[in-house]
C-alpha cells in the first residue's frame, strides 16, 4: 500500500514540477519539447512528421556544393547527390520519440525536466558511395598533382652541368577521403562547404653538391650498325637519343621499355625489320634491341644489378651469344637494372655518322683501382639449320621471290671474369637459347590461274630456289606480255622453265627410289 501511494506522489510530483510533461508523457505521438535530430527540431512532432522534415534536411544538404581544395586556383566540386548521399541511421526518431517517453517515472522525469535546461541532439548520420569520393579524390590527384623534378645532370663540350630540382605536391588520396568522410558525417549543411585536401610535399632527390661527384667513367661499351639500312639507322639513333642523359639515384630501377616507348612515328621511330616467331618482319621500331643490347653491355661492365634481361628469339650478329637484351613491347621482353652504388649515375649515349652507337656509364668510382672485369661467351651447343622452308604469300604478286638467310640455333651463356690482387674469378651471369631457323624462301602467288599456280607448286617441289626464281620471272613475264607481240616468246620461256622444273623433280623422285633400292638390298 504504501508502494502505491508513493507512486501515485511522485505522478503528482512530476504533474507539479514539470508544467505540460503529463500531455507529452500520456501521448503516443509527439516526441518531447527540446529534442533535435541534426540541426532540426522535431519538438512536438509525430515520428512520421519528423521523419519526412529530416528528409527533407537531408535533401536540402545533398544538393549544397562541397568545395575540395587543394591549392590557390586548386579546385573542384561536387553534391551529395553525386555521391548517392542518404540518411542511414532512420532509427534515429524512434530513439528521439522515446526520449521522456520510455522508462520507469523517475526516468521519464528526469530526461524531461533535463530537456527544460538543455535541448538534446541526436545526430544524423549519412551513407553514401565510398567508391564515388574515392573516385572523386582520383581525379583531383590527377589534376592537382605536381611531380618533383630531381636534380639532374647534364654532359657538355664543357663537361658536366647540374640543373636544379624542383618540389613536387602531391594529394595525399587516402588521407583526403578521411577528411571528406570527416566533414559528411560532421560538418555537412554547415555554412563553410570548403574542404582542404591532404597535401603533401615531395621533396626533389640529389643535389649540385651530390651531383658533382659524378665523374668517373664506370663502364662504356660501343657496337656497329653499318650494315642498317636508313630507317633501321634512324630508329637506333632516335633510342639512344630517348636514354642519353639520364640520371638515376641509388636504389633506383631504369626500365629501358619505359623510357623509349611509344613505338610510333611520332616519337621518332620508322618501319624497319625486327625479329617475330622466327621470321624477320617489318615493325614500328626495328632495331632498337641494339640500343638495349649496347646499353647492357655497359651496365654489365659497371656490375649495375641487372634485374630483367631476355635473349632474342634468333641469334644477332652485333654482339656474342648471350650477350643481347632484346626489346618487345607485345612479347613482354623488356631491359631493366638497378643503380646499386652510393651514388647517382649519368647514362650518356651517342651515335656516329660511321654507323656506331656508345653508351657511357658515370658515376663514383669506388672498387679498387686494380680491379678488372671482362666478359666472355661461350657456345654450349649449335643446332645447324634444317633444309629450306618454301611458303606462298597470296599478298605478292606472281613473280615475287623472297628470302630470309637461315639462322643457326645456339644455347649459350656468359661468363664474368674478374682479376683483382692477382685472383681472378669466373662465374656465369646469365645463359640464353636461340632459336635455329632455316631458311624460308617466299614465293608470291597474287592474281595466279590455277595453271599458274600449279607450275609454282611443282617448281616449289624442286625445293631448288633458282628454280622457283625462274618458273616464277617467266610466269610474271608471260602475264605482263599478255596481247603484246612478245607474248608468244614470253609464253614460250614459260613453258620451258616449267618443263626444265618438271625434270628436274623427275630426275629427283628417280634418284630417291635409286637411292631406296640401295638401303634396302
Amino acid at each position: 500500500m504504501k508502494k502505491f501511494f508513493g507512486t501515485i506522489g511522485m505522478a503528482i510530483l512530476l504533474m507539479v514540477l514539470v508544467p505540460g510533461a503529463r500531455a507529452y508523457a500520456s501521448d503516443g505521438r509527439q516526441i518531447a519539447r527540446g529534442v533535435f535530430i541534426g540541426p532540426v527540431d522535431v519538438s512536438g512532432m509525430s515520428i512520421s512528421e519528423a521523419e519526412s522534415a529530416v528528409t527533407s534536411y537531408v535533401d536540402e544538404v545533398s544538393a549544397q556544393a562541397i568545395t575540395l581544395v587543394a591549392g590557390e586556383g586548386q579546385e573542384r566540386q561536387f553534391t551529395g547527390q553525386d555521391i548517392g548521399l542518404y540518411w542511414s541511421n532512420t532509427s534515429v526518431v524512434e530513439d528521439a520519440y522515446s526520449l521522456g517517453h520510455q522508462g520507469n517515472i523517475i526516468q521519464r522525469y528526469k530526461a524531461l525536466k533535463d530537456l527544460q535546461h538543455q535541448n538534446h541532439i541526436f545526430d544524423i548520420e549519412y551513407g553514401y558511395e565510398k567508391e564515388i569520393v574515392e573516385g572523386i579524390v582520383s581525379e583531383c590527384a590527377e589534376a592537382f598533382d605536381q611531380e618533383k623534378i630531381n636534380f639532374t645532370l647534364t654532359k657538355t663540350e664543357n663537361g658536366f652541368q647540374v640543373s636544379d630540382g624542383q618540389t613536387g605536391y602531391l594529394v595525399d588520396q587516402a588521407e583526403s577521403v578521411s577528411i571528406i568522410e570527416d566533414f559528411i558525417q560532421n560538418k555537412l549543411g554547415g555554412d563553410n562547404a570548403s574542404v582542404q585536401l591532404s597535401v603533401k610535399a615531395d621533396q626533389p632527390q640529389g643535389s649540385e653538391e651530390e651531383l658533382s661527384l659524378v665523374r668517373d667513367v664506370l663502364g662504356t661499351f660501343t657496337t656497329s650498325y653499318k650494315t642498317s639500312g636508313a630507317s633501321r639507322s634512324a630508329n637506333v639513333a632516335n633510342g639512344c637519343r630517348l636514354i642519353n642523359g639520364s640520371t638515376i639515384y641509388p636504389g633506383e630501377e631504369f626500365s629501358v621499355l619505359d623510357t623509349i616507348t611509344p613505338f610510333t612515328e611520332s616519337n621518332g621511330y620508322f618501319p624497319a625489320g625486327s625479329y617475330l616467331n622466327g621470321l624477320v618482319v617489318e615493325s614500328i621500331g626495328g632495331g632498337i634491341c641494339q640500343v638495349s643490347t649496347t646499353l647492357y653491355n655497359a651496365v654489365l661492365l659497371s656490375e649495375l644489378e641487372v634485374t630483367e634481361r631476355h635473349n632474342h628469339s634468333m641469334i644477332v650478329n652485333y654482339v656474342s651469344p648471350s650477350a643481347d637484351a632484346a626489346i618487345a613491347e607485345s612479347g613482354g621482353k623488356n631491359f631493366k637494372f638497378v643503380n646499386n652504388t652510393e651514388h647517382p649515375i649519368y647514362i650518356e649515349g651517342y651515335t656516329t655518322s660511321d654507323k656506331h652507337i656508345t653508351f657511357t656509364i658515370y658515376g663514383v668510382e669506388t672498387r679498387p683501382s686494380g680491379r678488372k672485369v671482362s666478359y666472355e661467351s661461350e657456345v654450349l651447343e649449335t643446332t645447324p639449320a634444317s633444309a629450306d622452308e618454301f611458303v606462298t604469300d597470296p599478298s605478292q604478286g606472281v613473280g615475287y621471290v623472297g628470302t630470309q638467310s637461315a639462322h643457326l640455333g645456339y644455347k649459350a651463356q656468359l661468363w664474368k671474369i674478374v682479376t683483382e690482387n692477382g685472383e681472378t674469378t669466373r662465374e656465369v651471369v646469365n645463359s640464353s637459347n636461340y632459336k635455329m631457323v632455316p631458311k624460308i624462301v617466299t614465293v608470291g602467288t597474287g592474281g595466279a590461274d590455277e595453271t599458274a599456280l600449279s607450275q609454282l607448286q611443282t617448281a616449289i617441289a624442286t625445293r631448288d630456289v633458282g628454280t622457283v626464281k625462274a618458273v616464277a620471272g617467266a610466269l610474271a613475264a608471260a602475264r605482263n606480255a599478255a596481247g603484246t607481240e612478245g607474248a608468244d616468246a614470253a609464253n614460250q620461256a614459260a613453258a620451258d622453265a616449267v618443263n626444265a622444273a618438271n625434270e628436274q623433280l623427275r630426275a629427283q623422285t628417280e634418284g630417291a627410289d635409286d637411292a631406296e633400292t640401295i638401303q634396302t638390298n
